[in-house]
């Protein structure tokens, strides 16, 4: 038998399922939200009634009070712990360990997602201290990522990535809170970067700052 013929049965097969309970076993599976286009490629439906059954799936999950929930968050569909049951989910996963973020990586991730795309002298020089270590963090935790250089300098700039947006439970940047006013414009803080925010090698082990990761 040809592959052709045997890729064509599958998707035959693929196309003959109810689509929520289809719907509900991909998405089981799912690393990272899965957009419409996406699931309605892989179960072979119109993009229009994949929507409506993820719709109708996350209220009938709703109306049943169900232990999670379906999302549309970051530009697709995910399930997750119903907020009211965080309780259960982190004594059995967590077990006492927790492994967070530092007030540090905290504060400057929060100055990433509203000053982006910012590098990381401009992020030490809103927070008043360096934070190279701490940009680290954020990096092998998936949190930001490199975007781009600075024109006039050179200099990586960061943003915040689709994972932070899965994390906070966003569609998009424009949900976040109204932080923004209450931190110093981009010029208030010139003054300060071009005198010079000590820069130090991201690599070095010895690099000072206000960083202590946790595992």
């Amino acid at each position: 038998m040809s592959t052709e013929r045997v890729v064509g049965e599958l998707r035959s097969e693929v196309a003959e399922l109810d689509l929520k309970p289809a719907l509900e076993a991909v998405l089981m599976v799912v690393d990272e939200p899965a957009t419409e286009e996406q699931l309605a490629k892989v179960l072979q439906r119109p993009r229009r009634a994949v929507a409506l059954a993820l719709r109708e799936l996350a209220d009938e999950y709703a109306v049943q009070g169900r232990g999670f929930e379906l999302r549309l968050v970051a530009g697709g569909w995910r399930y997750y712990t119903r907020p009211a049951y965080a309780p259960a989910v982190e004594g059995f996963v967590l077990d006492g360990q927790h492994a967070r973020l530092t007030q540090a990586a905290l504060e400057t991730l929060a100055v990433v997602a509203y000053r982006q795309p910012v590098s990381r002298s401009r992020v030490s020089a809103v927070r008043g201290v360096n934070c190279d270590g701490v940009m680290r963090t954020l990096l092998q935790r998936g949190l930001v990522e490199e975007a781009g250089a600075e024109p006039e300098t050179g200099a990586i700039l960061y943003r915040t990535t689709n994972y932070f947006l899965e994390r906070m439970g966003l569609r998009g940047l424009d949900e976040l809170p109204e932080l923004a006013p209450f931190l110093p414009e981009a010029e208030a803080i010139e003054a300060e970067t071009l005198e010079g925010i000590p820069s130090f090698d991201p690599d070095a082990l010895d690099a000072p700052d206000d960083e202590t990761q946790t595992t």
